[in-house]
């Protein structure tokens, strides 16, 4: 199958990371949750495009209420979903680049709890 856009050895992708198409992040979950609730068959491949789109390049306007839309939710609620997902992969990486015990104390029993 055909790449569509910069293939992931393109300089446009610089930096992204492969788990993120797996990893099982914040707003992964909220997508997938919301989609099924609203009865989209295909949310699962959704939230895999989605989420890791959400964390390298962010979302624009036009996919936020795209996925408003979709999941039957307020622009706010979208946008809140993408702050709360950046807010915990800003944590995974200040923890990554200055493991303090305390913090990662703190940060082990937080991604406990999200499971």
């Amino acid at each position: 199958m055909p790449i569509i856009g910069p293939g992931p050895d393109d300089p446009e992708n610089d930096g992204w990371d492969p788990r993120w198409d797996d990893q099982d992040t914040p707003f992964r979950r909220w997508l997938y949750e919301k989609l099924t609730a609203a009865g989209f068959e295909c949310a699962a491949d959704a939230a895999i495009m989605y989420a890791p789109a959400n964390r390298y390049h962010g979302l624009d306007d036009t996919q936020m209420g795209l996925i408003a839309t979709l999941t039957g939710v307020s622009y706010d609620a979208v946008r809140a979903a993408h702050k709360a997902d950046i807010g915990a992969w800003s944590r995974e990486q200040q923890l990554r680049d200055h493991p303090d015990l305390a913090v990662l104390d703190a940060d082990l029993d937080r991604i406990r709890h999200r499971t």
